[in-house]
């Protein structure tokens, strides 16, 4: 019997001659992940369990991403809380304002094809750009990860996703991953794998994979899994070994199901107010007058989503009384967007530039909206009071689509 991603990597971490759904196994960690928000909370429970020192140090990532700049007055307390925690136990991989942790977890070369992660966030489902199983866990699950170095799963069933073909000019892989949220519900994944392959998948940049990753947790989904291939290698800047080199479901692999898509026949989409799967295209909604554009997260922060809306906006001019607040995910892309012209671009049109973070995203920094206010956005989630208050109106689009909006002042088709 044949074996999908997640059941090979299992199988690769433990030393397992097979392994099936359902099945309760432990694995050995490779990395993690805790950031600002969760640190305290970490530490706290990391010395309940009577643990005095990390598995291994080098292994723990810590990023300062959500709360920065600080906004509330307790937020300082999470940044001596974990530079304390960090000199304590001897960790060097300590992010201050350097970008998302999403981003920087791959960006930086933490996590490679085939390992296994886990981190203090949701959307830690985004390292499955590069064929990593990668999950988010609480704090208390975290802290004992830190001193034993191990973690119990359960070996999750696949949801295999096909996608052939090209995409239309103003669709994204935004649109594809919203489309399959809302075909599957925001319950139909939940512990699921999530397996993409396909030839338009195999024409995405890692990027646009990230995207989807990113946000196969708003559909439940434990993991999501693309294929290592050239393009993985390169921005992962290492040489594909034979074990990364066959992560691809076999072709008698068992499948909980199989869902297949003709990008061709994809358009834009938004999530409406205020479920994730709450999906209608954007021809539905035009007209719908907005007060707001975010352009940024984990989702939707790089480079690539830069140059899509610096495209669309070069030339023109955000909407009388719409503001347009754009935030890249790492200083690093903050950098190559300033080279290529697009952070320039998006400033002549008059789009607010911020510092790299989760920003908006989060409902922290920069931009939160009032009562009745409505936002079209690129991050992940559209709930109730995520933005601001519980009035506000968030709609989720790609960066295309967002920076149409920003110039129409209402929700438009991007051309």
């Amino acid at each position: 019997m044949g074996n999908t991603i997640i059941e090979k990597i299992i199988m690769h971490n433990t030393g397992s001659d097979q392994v099936k759904p359902g099945d309760i196994v432990t694995v050995h960690v490779d990395r993690v992940m805790i950031h600002d928000i969760f640190i305290p909370f970490v530490a706290e429970k990391f010395d309940e369990m009577g643990f005095t020192k990390l598995w291994d140090p080098d292994k723990v990532v810590l990023i300062y991403d959500h709360l920065v700049p600080a906004s509330q007055l307790d937020d300082t307390r999470h940044f001596r809380v974990g530079d304390a925690f960090a000199a304590k136990h001897g960790m060097k991989n300590v992010h201050r304002s350097d970008g998302i942790c999403h981003q920087l977890m791959t960006e930086a070369g933490y996590v490679k094809p085939g390992d296994v992660v886990f981190g203090t966030d949701s959307h830690t489902t985004t390292y499955g750009c590069v064929g990593a199983f990668s999950s988010g866990i609480g704090y208390t699950e975290m802290a004992s990860i830190l001193g034993t170095g191990t973690m119990w799963i359960k070996v999750p069933e696949t949801i295999k996703v096909v996608i052939e073909g090209d995409f239309p000019d103003n669709v994204m892989s935004k649109d594809m991953i919203l489309r399959l949220i809302g075909d599957l519900g925001a319950d139909g994944a939940t512990y699921r794998a999530l397996e993409f392959c396909g030839s338009a998948v195999e024409k995405m940049s890692v990027a646009s994979r990230m995207t989807m990753a990113n946000m196969a947790i708003e559909a439940g989904a434990k993991c999501a899994l693309f294929t290592p291939d050239e393009k993985t290698a390169e921005y992962c800047e290492i040489q594909l070994n034979n074990y990364q080199r066959s992560l691809k479901g076999d072709p008698d692999a068992v499948y909980l199901k199989t869902l297949t898509y003709q990008a061709k026949d994809l358009v834009p989409v938004m999530a409406c107010p205020s479920q994730v799967d709450k999906i209608k295209p954007v021809s539905q909604l035009e007209g719908t007058e907005i007060d707001q554009v975010f352009i940024g997260s984990c989702t939707n922060g790089r480079l690539e989503d830069l140059v899509a809306a610096a495209e669309v906006l070069k030339g023109k001019t955000v909407a009388p009384y719409v503001k347009l607040i754009v935030t890249p995910a790492s200083r690093k892309i903050y950098r190559e967007a300033m080279e290529c012209g697009a952070i320039e671009t998006l400033a002549a049109a008059g789009a607010i530039i911020t510092h790299p973070g989760c920003g908006l995203c989060c409902g922290r920094t920069g931009g939160i909206l009032s009562d009745g206010e409505r936002v079209v956005a690129t991050n992940n989630r559209n709930f109730l009071g995520r933005m601001g208050t519980s009035k506000v109106e968030i709609y989720l689009a790609s960066p295309k689509t967002a920076a149409a909006c920003a110039v129409a002042g209402k929700i438009v088709i991007p051309g």
